[in-house]
């Protein structure tokens, strides 16, 4: 099979009114900011503090510390596979937009941010633990992430993306608790001081099979450095406006999902490895059920596996065998 999917995008709002949809692939971690007695109130509270962290970060003419906001939309990718059968929900990621409000402007962010992946919730949720659930020493499956990444590379590649966005995809995660990262001289405005390690994560390497490169950073008044994932030249292709909508967005997010990290009250050192049992942080006023979120991974992963890896498999594989970049 030489042909390639495609791809159909959706967008809906991420504001204090989002209410995730029954019938459409929803982020997990959106989804459970958006639901329960504090819906409303974790909703506006994120949003405040991305707000707030942006005008921080862009500071120049901006007495006030009020010139810019931050809206967000959610894009979901549904792929066609054939073209009587049912699209399936491919991936999730995040849009930002920059509004000024002294030159009463809107620019277009960066697109990624945040990933939900069906594919990846199968691959990390079911795949891996099924290979290694009677292994002595942990290993990961032959070919791990190949079609994952060549999926991910045929959207970023296809007629549907180049016509709804105009540069590459960035996406800004944790960095792993299994690593160290050892802070470098490399200092930039924007992204902060930036981090290396000896050697990449299992997240590392499944995202560079999707044809993306990483460099950590830790942003001005940060406490730990964040994971960028991305294609080209993350220094010289995006505006500072641009990272920094990222950058408030994500950093954001992690310190309500990983405020053990992200939400320390003692910044990352020369030589640093990220803890998850790390008692001396801060929670957020903002509900999050990080326990829902890992269950719902697996029942994704099991969707996923019934629903498009089981009934497409002879398709998938042709295809993943014939395809090329």
């Amino acid at each position: 099979m030489n042909k390639d999917f495609t791809f159909n995008i959706k967008s809906i709002r991420f504001d204090e009114n989002y209410r995730p949809s029954s019938n459409t692939r929803i982020t997990t971690n959106f989804a459970n900011l958006a639901r329960g007695e504090s819906r409303e109130e974790n909703l506006r509270n994120t949003l405040k503090m991305i707000n707030n962290r942006f005008n921080s970060l862009a500071e120049w003419d901006n007495p006030q510390g009020d010139r810019y906001s931050v809206e967000l939309d959610i894009i979901s990718v549904d792929m066609n596979i054939e073209s009587n059968a049912e699209s399936f929900p491919s991936i999730e990621i995040l849009k930002t937009s920059i509004v000024d409000h002294h030159s009463s402007t809107r620019i277009e962010g960066i697109v990624g941010n945040n990933f939900s992946s069906y594919v990846r919730d199968y691959d990390f949720s079911i795949l891996l633990l099924e290979h290694n659930k009677d292994q002595t020493k942990f290993s990961i499956p032959e070919n791990f992430g190949d079609l994952h990444g060549k999926l991910f590379k045929n959207f970023v590649s296809s007629k549907s993306y180049t016509e709804n966005f105009s540069k590459p995809p960035v996406i800004c995660l944790s960095v792993s608790t299994t690593k160290t990262y050892h802070r470098t001289e490399n200092q930039h405005p924007i992204l902060g001081v930036e981090y290396k390690q000896d050697d990449f994560s299992l997240t590392d390497q499944y995202f560079g099979k999707m044809g993306l490169k990483v460099r950590y950073f830790m942003p001005k008044n940060s406490v730990a450095p964040l994971a960028f994932y991305f294609r080209g030249d993350l220094l010289s292709d995006y505006t500072n406006l641009e990272l920094i909508g990222t950058i408030s967005t994500m950093e954001t997010f992690q310190r309500i999902y990983r405020p053990e990290i992200y939400n320390a009250n003692a910044a990352a050192g020369k030589t640093y490895q990220p803890s998850l049992k790390n008692q001396d942080h801060s929670f957020t006023q903002i509900v999050y059920d990080r326990e829902e979120r890992g269950l719902l991974a697996v029942q994704q992963g099991k969707f996923t596996e019934e629903q498009f890896i089981k009934p497409y498999k002879d398709i998938l594989e042709k295809w993943a065998e014939s395809y090329s970049n």
